[in-house]
């Protein structure tokens, strides 16, 4: 994604900007975590199982996944502002059908259009930081601020979920949205300037049609696989067309001149392994986010109000530790901060895949913890590794590129850890013990990871420069750097 600044201007109240972008990340970051607590109340209220529940949370992850590193082109080539204010004003209309949706099928639609929004909104909304920040120090403070936000909204996000839908059901969630939207939408119009790359390559609409393709036909399987069967004709054909799809999307990326995602970065070991780790953080951290709630209200019988701070823990961690594992990588290097940073999430996920019914919660909120805090290890090490392993001038695609390959691990945590409790009860085990197989297999998975990364990241010290992350595309980052970012082709 292109990061040139060669038609910026100086807003003239970068306050006022700073204030707009930050708070558009902090909606996106609030309804990424807010939606978790309420996933009880939606079963409840809209009759539906925990089939339809994975649909109300991909739905959403998946388009953010596939779309962000076209949203970010989008912005440098038509307009940062056109496409921040847009994508606001998608979001905020998207909340508006979620919160009024009749159905599980007009609650999905309206995840799709957030999921649209955000995709626009967020890569929109750190561009014209850059852009408006030329001055490396004040940029870095500026992007300090606005992934503060990010940690304040993904922080706020359970607690919030189980206030608003403990008093007024799950619509709350959504409605929410709304007066930020709108407060966004007048102050961006008056004090956002527009700029733009005008030698951003141009959308690659093939490679990104042909990605959402493939990756919602896994996803299609993957979720209702369980319910339709995993040999019936309309499962094995949704997997017969990822294989199809995934082998036009290469074919199709190999022969552009510029592809949304370069295959040749993947020819170096370091980029490969970084991204293939950020996978797996994303289908463990997502995948078993996804129950959290759900445990705590099914199995130990707490309130919505109260498993949305019983969950609390995880993000904390998170907003915590994240903004030291940038420093800790670049003192140590990215093997021993990442392979610890796994290791300590496996564990957990192991703990909690021990935890039971009778579990007092005194001995639940740790796991929780070690859960995010190892998480948070890894997130900004695997994205500087990745960003390493490219030219200078591809750091901000690189850093795009690690954000999509975590969306698309959540995407697939939901729905195969999903499968696995699926499986579990289809046998006649109860929930519980489907929740437990699922947490034990996020943190097999997770572990085994680990045993990868510690045999194959980068053994080099990198630089402290080398660990921020760089224009970053993720409306989930949380992570603040040390250093301005780099520009991206």
């Amino acid at each position: 994604m292109a990061a040139s600044h060669a038609t910026a201007g100086r807003c003239p109240n970068r306050a006022v900007l700073l204030a707009v972008t930050c708070l558009g990340q902090f909606m996106v970051l609030l309804d990424n975590t807010i939606v978790g607590a309420a996933l009880p109340d939606m079963q409840h209220r809209l009759h539906t199982q925990l089939t339809g529940l994975q649909w109300i949370v991909d739905a959403y992850v998946l388009l953010v996944a596939m779309l962000l590193l076209s949203g970010g082109v989008f912005a440098d080539r038509f307009g940062r502002k056109r496409v921040y204010l847009t994508g606001v004003a998608v979001f905020t209309v998207a909340s508006l059908v979620c919160s009024l949706a009749p159905s599980l099928g007009w609650l999905i639609a309206g995840r799709v259009l957030q999921g649209i929004g955000a995709a626009a909104l967020s890569p929109a909304s750190l561009a014209l930081l850059v852009a408006a920040y030329p001055v490396p120090q004040e940029r870095v403070k500026a992007i300090g601020l606005w992934a503060g936000f990010s940690g304040i909204g993904l922080a706020a996000g359970p607690v919030a979920g189980g206030v608003l839908t403990d008093a007024f059901g799950w619509p709350a969630i959504f409605l929410v949205n709304l007066p930020i939207g709108v407060v966004l939408l007048l102050a961006g119009l008056r004090a956002l300037e527009e700029t733009r790359n005008p030698s951003a390559p141009a959308i690659d609409v093939p490679g990104t049609v042909l990605s959402v393709l493939a990756v919602g036909a896994l996803t299609y399987g993957l979720i209702e696989g369980g319910a339709r069967g995993w040999t019936s004709p309309v499962i094995l054909s949704s997997f017969t067309a990822v294989v199809i799809l995934l082998a036009a999307f290469v074919a199709v990326e190999t022969r552009r001149s510029a592809p949304m995602l370069p295959l040749r970065l993947f020819r170096q070991r370091l980029f490969t392994v970084s991204n293939a780790a950020m996978v797996v953080v994303g289908f463990a951290l997502m995948g078993s986010s996804f129950f959290f709630s759900q445990f705590f209200v099914y199995v130990q019988g707490s309130s919505i109000l109260r498993a949305g701070l019983q969950t609390l823990p995880v993000s904390l961690a998170m907003v915590i530790v994240s903004p030291y594992a940038g420093r800790l990588a670049a003192r140590y290097g990215f093997r021993i901060v990442v392979t610890t940073g796994l290791a300590l999430a496996g564990l957990g996920l192991l703990a909690l895949g021990l935890v039971h019914a009778d579990t007092d919660y005194g001995n639940v909120w740790w796991r929780l913890g070690v859960v995010g805090t190892g998480f948070a290890l890894t997130m900004s090490p695997l994205t500087g590794a990745a960003i390493q392993a490219v030219d200078p001038q591809e750091g901000g695609l690189a850093s795009g590129i690690s954000s999509t390959t975590r969306q698309i691990g959540a995407v697939l945590g939901v729905a195969l850890l999903g499968a696995v409790v699926r499986t579990r009860q289809s046998g006649g085990a109860s929930f519980e013990t489907g929740l437990n197989s699922a947490f034990l297999a996020a943190g097999i998975v997770t572990l085994a990871t680990a045993v990868f990364t510690g045999l194959w990241l980068t053994r080099s010290k990198p630089t402290e420069d080398s660990t921020a992350p760089q224009r970053s595309t993720d409306p989930n980052a949380v992570t603040t750097s040390n250093e301005a970012p780099a520009k991206s082709r």
